[in-house]
């Protein structure tokens, strides 16, 4: 007997009651590009922009096994406190985990859900800016498991602090 496929490939592989992840839905929900001070500067610079990006990630619990988890990339370019462009992405995935162990959902959910996402939103922020009349800006690759260790070691200290 020949397992169920789908364009020859399986509809799952190994053990169908194993840990899966699944995106069901990805979407911008908000984006912003700012180029204050157009047509100005759009000029070409002889010195270097300074570029900053904060990243910041965030979920909720649709219903018992789906997700919405929330990626937000804030930032911009300036020249000497002059700001060239400001940008603000929040790009989301509705995610469903399935028979993952309690104790490993939450990283899961912070880790590898917005790694999914971060190509996705990447692509948006290279193309805002780029429309925006600059070269587009390819954020960085993110290591989501070093952000969510950092979090949870700012959590783990914030009781302590306040003793």
């Amino acid at each position: 007997m020949s397992e169920p496929s789908t364009n020859g490939a399986p509809l799952w592989q190994g053990d169908p009651n194993g840990p899966a992840l699944n995106a069901l839905a990805q979407y911008t929900r908000d984006l912003s590009f700012e180029n204050p001070n157009a047509p100005r500067s759009l000029t070409p610079q002889n010195k270097q922009p300074q570029i900053s990006i904060q990243v910041n990630v965030g979920a909720k619990q649709l219903a018992d096994a789906d997700f919405e988890v929330e990626l937000k990339l804030e930032g911009g370019a300036a020249i000497d406190g002059e700001t060239l462009f400001a940008f603000d992405l929040t790009y989301c995935g509705i995610f469903r985990a399935q028979n993952i162990p309690p104790e490993n959902l939450h990283p899961v959910i912070m880790i590898e859900c917005p790694r999914l996402l971060f190509p996705f939103a990447r692509q948006i922020v290279a193309d805002a800016v780029r429309g925006g009349g600059f070269p587009p800006l390819y954020v960085d690759p993110i290591d989501f498991a070093a952000l969510y260790r950092d979090r949870a070691g700012q959590f783990a200290q914030a009781p302590a602090q306040a003793q």
